[in-house]
């Protein structure tokens, strides 16, 4: 069982890709964020150099690929400060990753992905350098099913964001990050979603009420990010009739298989969620590495 690492995007494209692209739902993350790196620079997400890396298992457990190589098994990516973004992956697979990273000298700030595949990850960096492991986070993967738009919707209309939005976006996509415990995104990326149509804003009395973004379509995915409305305005149905709007707009412009997710200890966004028509795929956990013995 081994584990490849490289910070060379293209090289980790040719070697992960086709896997993380046969599962697009469950690896809507490290897509996105690789597609990122690719369209807007590898500073994307920070000043350091990101790291990238697949795991083949054993070749005699019958998982061998057309060139006589175990097929891939799993894949990570980690843009730091961040902690390393996992595939699902198996038990033996973590383990391994964080004997890895260790080995490699590069002090992981933590882990996010799938349940499973963190807590096993986490476990594994526990047994072998000691400290504290701290959830930091709890989030709910939703597929959308049949689209339920708000009856009735609330006053206004979705419009798409222009270049005149910008700085307000850059507003509104900074404070959802200081709210989610992320980090605010950089102006490369603001203007992408903008040229790329790909944010839609909620107007009422010509005044932008709230924002949904989304991701370019990948693989035939796409997935809904950010959702945000200014604290002062929320309660008033805005995020549920931009998020309908945005994934109606998505559909309607090629019918990709819309995501998204979901905060679990915020129940009214999930309930949001629930009635606009997306239903749960799985949980994925946050999990971030105290200091080290």
């Amino acid at each position: 069982m081994t584990w490849t690492t490289t910070r060379d995007l293209a090289v980790y494209d040719r070697a992960a890709g086709a896997f993380l692209r046969a599962r697009p739902t469950v690896h809507t993350v490290l897509l996105s964020v690789t597609a990122a790196l690719r369209s807007i620079g590898t500073d994307a997400y920070g000043d350091d150099a990101p790291l990238f890396g697949w795991w083949r298992p054993d070749a005699r457990d019958g998982s061998d690929g057309p060139d006589g190589r175990a097929d891939v098994g799993a894949a990570f990516v980690w843009t730091p400060p961040r902690p390393v973004l996992l595939s699902p992956m198996p038990d033996e697979a973590a383990a391994a990753l964080m004997a890895a990273l260790t080995a490699e000298g590069l002090g992981i700030p933590g882990v996010n992905g799938r349940r499973a595949a963190v807590e096993a990850a986490a476990g594994a960096w526990q047994r072998r350098h000691g400290g504290p492991v701290t959830v930091t986070g709890r989030h709910r993967l939703y597929r959308l099913g049949e689209l339920t738009p708000p009856a009735p919707a609330p006053p206004g209309r979705a419009r798409t964001a222009t270049t005149a939005d910008r700085g307000l976006l850059l507003d509104w996509f900074t404070a959802f990050a200081a709210e989610t415990g992320g980090s605010a995104s950089r102006t490369r990326a603001v203007d992408e979603r903008i040229a790329g149509g790909r944010c839609l804003l909620w107007e009422t009395a010509s005044r932008p009420v709230s924002l949904a973004g989304r991701t370019p379509t990948l693989s035939g995915m796409t997935r809904i990010t950010p959702v945000y409305t200014p604290p002062e305005l929320r309660g008033r149905g805005y995020a549920g009739a931009v998020t309908a709007a945005l994934s109606r707009a998505a559909r309607d412009a090629g019918g990709p298989e819309l995501v998204l997710f979901t905060d679990l200890g915020n129940p009214t966004s999930n309930a949001l969620y629930g009635r606009l028509g997306y239903r749960p795929v799985e949980d994925h956990v946050v999990m971030e590495f105290g200091r080290q013995r």
